[in-house]
């Protein structure tokens, strides 16, 4: 039996996220962000819909690349303003039972001790509900907020990364053991000094001699997202992630990418099992291809192509506006997202131009949507999943939040019928809802970090 297809609302604590210009849309209500009941009710909407959980996308810095500048991301929106997602997370949980939460944050920029306990704290108060989206980051602009010169070069990042999450995994899984906590009211003994350990770590980037601060959570270490696709990124994720974020390609390439890093995984000791792949993707639909058709039409009269080029000027660290329209742009040695690059290049050649560029960003961005009826998408998903080994979907959003009440209103109906989607939640925290188990398994490089746990 074809395993159950799993979906994210992919979002930002902002106004503008992937869909630039879209929040200009009359119905749209992004610019409610800031109003903590806008983010329960959209909660309490994705719970109803059976969604495995909330993605949050985050960025330190500001989009400054496409014309040396920030000011159009600034009147833009795009991404910026914005807010700390983690701030959202303990009010959504408190509205929801069963939605999950994955939050990006950038360990560059991040004290791991602090950072460990900050998710221990959040997997406490979610009951076992965090993931954690694992980035390096990839603005200059945030380098140079955090008070260094520029970016640490691709592939270095992911070494730091490395030593990172060694310390951080030894403060989650060998701190505190098993049974270490007692709360024994009449002895007057909350916890048992000799099960809880001192994490002595000496390395290249990082030299830490505490315990961690937070007792054991639900699931110690949190689920574990990661996005990189590049080589690199690829190795970094066979060896830490549990979910794997694409943006969508041609399916072959997807199928490529998702092949290989589930053979990097078992070459690791992993179980290809042990990998989800969850694909971006935008999705306009309605009861009829062509009123979703009549939608997406609408739509694209607020979309912003200026915005698009800000955004995918920053995340591949080209300045466009270096270009005229039909010149070939010059790629080099990005420091930015590696894959995104090299995504470009598949799709418009080795000589792609701003003009084959904006002529993908038909709706904001250079994520093309998927639009039709709730046929027409419900065998989209399924192509996906059985041709690709796609395991579940990012959907971003366009219009808030009538893009996920279409989505649940016509699409989830659909594949319920197929049987594709769940019909009700699973117990249990974040990961055993996916993975059946709160814990991360013996396989996972975390587990040689491990005390006493059984």
């Amino acid at each position: 039996m074809s395993q159950k297809i799993k979906i994210n609302a992919f979002d930002m604590n902002c106004v503008g996220h992937i869909q630039q210009g879209l929040w200009t849309h009359p119905r749209d209500q992004s610019t409610r962000y800031l109003d903590l009941k806008y983010w329960t009710d959209y909660a309490q909407r994705l719970e109803a819909g059976l969604f495995d959980g909330i993605f949050f996308a985050d960025v330190v810095g500001v989009y400054d690349v496409l014309g040396g500048s920030p000011n159009a991301a600034v009147q833009g929106a795009v991404q910026v303003p914005v807010n700390d997602p983690m701030m959202l997370i303990p009010a959504m949980a408190s509205v929801t039972e069963h939605l999950g939460f994955g939050v990006t944050a950038n360990l560059t920029y991040e004290s791991p001790y602090l950072f460990a306990r900050r998710m221990s704290t959040l997997d406490h108060l979610t009951k076992g509900r965090i993931g954690w989206n694992i980035v390096t980051g990839y603005l200059d602009s945030a380098a140079r907020a955090a008070g260094l010169s520029g970016q640490i070069a691709h592939d270095d990042r992911y070494d730091l990364a490395d030593e990172y999450m060694a310390l951080v995994y030894q403060l989650w899984e060998g701190s505190w053991e098993e049974g270490a906590v007692l709360a024994n009211r009449q002895s007057g003994v909350y916890a048992d000094a000799s099960k809880v350990h001192l994490v002595k770590h000496k390395g290249p980037q990082y030299q830490v001699q505490a315990m961690h601060l937070s007792e054991p959570s639900p699931q110690r270490t949190p689920l574990l997202y990661q996005a990189g696709s590049s080589a690199r990124g690829s190795r970094f994720a066979a060896t830490h992630a549990e979910c794997v974020f694409l943006n969508g390609q041609s399916m072959p390439a997807v199928k490529t990418i998702v092949d290989n890093i589930r053979s990097q995984a078992v070459g690791q000791g992993r179980a290809a099992s042990d990998i989800q792949v969850w694909m971006g993707a935008t999705i306009i639909t309605a009861p009829t291809d062509a009123q979703a058709q009549e939608k997406f039409e609408e739509y694209k009269r607020y979309a912003s192509s200026e915005g698009a080029l800000v955004h995918a000027a920053a995340s591949m660290g080209i300045d466009f506006s270096k270009y005229d329209i039909d010149e070939p742009i010059e790629t080099g040695k990005s420091q930015a997202i590696v894959s995104n690059v090299e995504a470009m290049t598949r799709s418009a050649g080795p000589q792609w131009t701003r003009r084959k560029l904006l002529s993908q960003m038909i709706l904001g961005s250079r994520q093309a949507p998927w639009v039709g009826s709730a046929q027409t998408i419900a065998q989209q998903m399924i192509d996906w999943r059985d041709q690709a080994g796609v395991d579940g979907f990012n959907l971003s959003r366009t219009v808030v939040p009538e893009c996920f009440d279409d989505f649940i209103k016509e699409v989830v109906p659909c594949l319920q019928e197929r049987g594709a989607y769940k019909t009700e939640y699973a117990p249990g925290s974040f990961r055993k809802k996916l993975f059946g188990s709160d814990k991360l398994p013996a396989t996972h490089t975390a587990a040689t970090y491990r005390q006493c746990l059984p």
